[in-house]
């Protein structure tokens, strides 16, 4: 509470851009979920998007050791050297791409990359096209940096994904200045094919718009492999994490591989902001690469998931949800239970002990009628949601 003093100006306010931040609705809900638990309740977690598994004991083994050894101090800004080369050589190694370690920039997760590459790119006032279904941080990044979202609502013509028109329409209304697309995306799932993203890249070429593309999921995908967009455009900003194919969201550890251009831009940026990335997340990220065994292990947990909640969610009439392509997301539309999808996911948490993300974190326009589920957890999680969700149904 702010008190009054006589004879003394009002206290000052919050910034109107701060306030202009809405809330990340899935936190809630994991907060609202955690004191029910708090009072000794049950609640199924299906809400976040975080592995449930233990990040890989390689990597912890890695990081263990390097605090073993003794002092932890800063790095170089842009990251530790032989991590930004070993970053180089994945997209060699698994994209085909040829990527200077020099253009690799370790960040604090993808949001410390989103920040970095906004900043760099934008001016205040510059808009940017995202999708609507998307997620939720971009938009509120860009709000409080002051740039303004422009949330393009995308659907099943277009496989939920930008194309080049909606791209040149949106440009024609008022210019953009640059384009940001996710592959596999959240929360719907679904990855572009690799002609779908070059013709995104090559429209931004051609209206001279930055194009970011996030990969956040790349190596979470069940039918096709992810495709990178700097294979078709060596000049996009590629935003990545180690967060979710390697289980390792705590440590707070992405990176960026940038234009040439942007490197000393990016790199000024980072010395003001944090000095350098933590260095035992670093260690642990290069550890990461030599980890794949035991991510795969994980990933053959998330598809067993994805296989039996496609079959088992239509049986209890959740039926109608998008492509489940890859990271460990199902959409579903709820508009034969609720056009509110904030009341529907309070009443299944409290009703029905799960917790599931209502549509209006990543649609304010249509969300108030989908639904997010995450499947990063086990199966056994998985089929007493299901069994818990389908008796709330029925009894409603």
């Amino acid at each position: 509470m702010t008190i009054a003093v006589p004879g003394l100006p009002p206290a000052p306010k919050p910034a109107q851009r701060a306030q202009g931040v809405s809330p990340f609705i899935v936190m809630d809900v994991m907060n609202a979920a955690e004191a029910i638990e708090r009072r000794g309740g049950s609640v199924v977690h299906m809400e976040v998007g975080q592995p449930s598994a233990a990040t890989p004991a390689s990597i912890r083994a890695s990081a263990a050791q390097a605090l073993e050894d003794g002092r932890i101090g800063y790095t170089q800004a842009l990251g530790i050297g032989s991590l930004r080369a070993r970053i180089a050589r994945h997209y060699r190694d698994t994209y085909g791409v040829e990527v200077p370690a020099e253009r690799v920039v370790v960040t604090t997760g993808s949001s410390g990359g989103f920040i970095l590459s906004f900043l760099a790119c934008f001016e205040p006032g510059a808009r940017i096209a995202i999708t609507a279904p998307g997620y939720p941080a971009y938009r509120n990044i860009l709000i409080a940096l002051g740039l303004e979202p422009v949330a393009i609502p995308v659907g099943p013509e277009t496989r939920y994904a930008l194309t080049p028109e909606l791209i040149a329409k949106a440009h024609a209304e008022k210019p953009l200045a640059g384009v940001l697309t996710m592959s596999p995306a959240n929360p719907t799932g679904v990855v572009m094919t690799p002609e779908a993203i070059a013709a995104v890249a090559a429209e931004c070429r051609r209206l001279g718009l930055w194009y970011i593309s996030d990969e956040i999921y790349h190596g979470l995908t069940y039918d096709r492999p992810a495709t990178t967009a700097l294979a078709a455009d060596p000049d996009a900003i590629i935003v990545n994490s180690f967060s979710k194919y390697y289980c390792m969201t705590g440590w707070r550890v992405g990176w960026l591989v940038v234009p040439e251009r942007l490197v000393r831009v990016i790199e000024r940026l980072q010395q003001n902001f944090s000095i350098s990335v933590p260095m035992l997340s670093q260690v642990a990220g290069e550890a990461a690469f030599d980890a794949i065994e035991e991510c795969e292990a994980i990933k053959a947990g998330y598809a067993a998931n994805r296989a039996y909640l496609l079959k088992a969610l239509p049986e209890i009439g959740l039926g109608d949800f998008l492509p489940v392509d890859g990271a460990f997301y199902i959409y579903l539309d709820i508009g034969r239970y609720s056009n509110d999808s904030m009341a529907f996911c309070r009443d299944a948490l409290e009703n029905a002990g799960v917790a599931i993300t209502p549509g209006l974190d990543f649609d304010e326009g249509r969300g108030a009628r989908t639904v997010r589920l995450s499947f990063a957890g086990s199966l056994a999680e998985c089929e007493e949601a299901v069994a818990r969700l389908g008796r709330w149904l029925k009894a409603r």
